[in-house]
């Protein structure tokens, strides 16, 4: 008996790992940190940055956004990516990510011809979705943490997206924030997996195509 249990656990245990495996292999050789020195020289060009949401605090992007922000300002600036994909959630008047980010990024000097926004990216497997399907993208540099790094370039990948990765390593300057958040890696990996491979999930919001960032491709061809 206290065999099967063991053989059971250990089970469950493969089991439990395999999703976290599933992406860290998928997205190896894809991805980036940006602690390493000149490392926008190893990002491949690509048309579009698909710059993820993480919070923001009334008009002002959290400390973690801001850096993916930064981050997606350089790479334009560097000439890696033509458009900046600003992807995150609206989902109540009061909270409006997409306009927060595209504010910040202005004031960085960034042109808004460049700036494309998704409101309804509420979380990594629909923005990769919505990149897609609703605004036409094929190729994107995905750009988050790297603790969230390999989970945002396998589920693009699975989107049907060409995809490479941007990291920043918040470690060094938000241990315990990162820790919280590598922790919930796990459970979120396991939800990827099944969305992206098993259910085949559809975003909670679709609807018409969208012409924004061909547009803004357009300008910069």
């Amino acid at each position: 008996m206290k065999r099967a249990v063991f053989r059971g656990a250990v089970a469950a245990s493969l089991a439990a790992l395999a999703p976290m495996t599933w992406a860290w292999l998928s997205s190896d050789g894809h991805r980036i940190d940006t602690n390493d020195p000149g490392w926008t020289a190893g990002v491949p060009a690509a048309p579009v940055a698909l710059v993820l949401g993480a919070g923001v605090v009334g008009d002002w992007p959290t400390a973690m956004l801001r850096d993916r922000l930064d981050i997606g300002a350089a790479l334009y600036r560097a000439g890696k990516v033509r458009a900046l994909l600003l992807s995150g959630t609206n989902h109540v008047k009061e909270y409006d990510e997409p306009t927060v980010m595209r504010d910040y990024l202005l004031a960085k000097g960034v042109p808004a011809g460049a700036l494309v926004l998704d409101y309804a990216g509420l979380d990594t497997w629909d923005s990769c979705v919505r990149a897609k399907k609703i605004f036409g993208a094929s190729q994107v540099t995905v750009v988050t943490q790297t603790f969230h790094l390999p989970r945002a370039v396998t589920l693009c990948q699975e989107a049907g997206l060409t995809t490479f990765g941007v990291g920043d390593d918040s470690q060094r300057k938000y241990a315990l924030t990162t820790y919280v958040y590598a922790a919930r890696e796990f459970f979120a990996t396991g939800k990827a997996f099944l969305d992206s491979v098993v259910l085949k999930t559809d975003p909670r919001f679709l609807g018409p195509y969208e012409t924004s960032l061909d547009t803004a491709l357009a300008k910069r061809s």
